[in-house]
This record gives structure tokens, sequence and C-alpha cells, in this order.
């Protein structure tokens, strides 16, 4: 039995706006999108909410449906190739509370038909959060390894080739230091999305990554 968040519709709304993503479609089809895929999210961010304090006091879960956790469909086409106007995936992002003014680290949720993942950590911070992040791996790589342990932590596909100056090439967590981002993230099926557990699971993924999210949001001056 489907949970009361993600269905088998959910699915089958973005598989029918890949096909037909213009704006004419989208505006006969709105009030399925809140039905089938918006309004069932933002529940789901609410219901996450709850079990955020037992990861952190200090991540946000905002079920407001403009402005909160749940992304919004458009695109932002004014410097892109695609001019397609929505998104044919949902996203949904925890942020530290006060990550709208410092780039702090988030727990991510990827909804997509074919592709459903949690993620956690950094992705392309800007420069002065990404010295930040380095400084503290290498003032602390002990407790950086222990943040990491049992994680794949994403290289990126726009890795250095080289420790950037200023580090030291030799340094035991070289590789790291290569890195524009720090991710780790979890798979999910479609049909482990659509499962009843699939809020149990997601929460279990996110756990597994508060020792890197700590690291982290230490790492760039927030508490956790």
């Amino acid at each position: 039995m489907p949970n009361a968040y993600v269905t088998p519709t959910t699915f089958a709304f973005f598989r029918e706006l890949a096909e037909h993503n213009d704006r004419a479609w989208f505006e006969k089809n709105k009030e399925r999108y809140h039905r089938e895929v918006r309004d069932p999210l933002l529940r789901f961010v609410a219901d996450f909410g709850a079990k955020l304090p037992k990861l952190s006091k200090h991540m946000l879960a905002d079920p407001r449906p403009v402005g909160g956790s749940l992304f919004r469909i458009y695109r932002d086409t004014r410097f892109a190739k695609d001019k397609s106007p929505y998104k044919t995936h949902a996203g949904v992002t925890f942020r530290h509370e006060e990550g709208r003014d410092v780039h702090g680290p988030i727990f991510y949720l990827h909804i997509e038909p074919g592709r459903v993942f949690a993620a956690a950590g950094l992705w392309h911070p800007p420069p002065e959060t990404l010295k930040q992040i380095r400084d503290a791996i290498v003032e602390k790589p002990e407790r950086w390894r222990r943040a990491i342990a049992g994680l794949a932590i994403d290289p990126g596909s726009d890795s250095l080739l080289r420790v950037p100056r200023g580090y030291a090439p030799e340094h035991p967590c070289a590789d790291f230091l290569r890195h524009k981002s720090f991710t780790a993230s979890t798979d999910f099926t479609q049909a482990q999305a659509c499962a009843p557990d699939f809020l149990a699971r997601y929460a279990d993924a996110c756990r597994k990554n508060v020792r890197l999210m700590e690291f982290l949001t230490n790492a760039v001056g927030l508490r956790w």
C-alpha cells in the first residue's frame, strides 16, 4: 500500500510533465500537481520535521508551499539553453536555522522517475565556505575520518586534479582537499519511495550522515 507522501501518481505526473513541458499543459494540470505532488510532499516535510530534533535541534523543516523546504517546480531559465519552464523532479531540502545567510549543510530528498535518493552535506559551496571546510579537514583529520566512516563521499565531476594552493599535497586527507563538494547519498527504488515505511527509511538515511553533517556545520561556524 502506498504511503501518504509518494505514490505511483507522483511519478506518473512527472513522466507526463517531461513529455508536455509547457505552460499550457501545466496550467491544465496545476490542480493535479497540487493534489498529487505538492501537498503530499508538504505533509512529508511537516511529518519529518517532528523527527528532525532527534538529529539536530538547529535543522528546520518548513512546510510552507512557497519559500519553504519544497523547491519550486518552476525552472530559472534566464541563463539556461534549455528553456523548459518546469522541473521534472521534486526536491526537498532541510536547512540549518541560520542557513539563509550562512552556507550550511543540508539534508536533501530527490524524487524523479527512475531516480530517488537522500543526500546530506554541502554541494558546491562558495569559495569562503569551501575554504572553511578544507581548513577544518587539515586541522582535524582524525575527526574528519570518523565523520565519514562508512560513507562514500561524492567527489563530484569537477574536483581538482591537484591539492589547491596553500595546502600540503602530502596531507593524509589530501584527496578530500581536492573536492569542491562534500556530500553522501542513499539511493531508493520507486517501490521503496512508495512503501508505507518511506518516511522511516529517509530518517534512517539522514541519521547515517549525522557525523558528517555535524563536522561540516561546525566547520562553517554553526551550531549542530
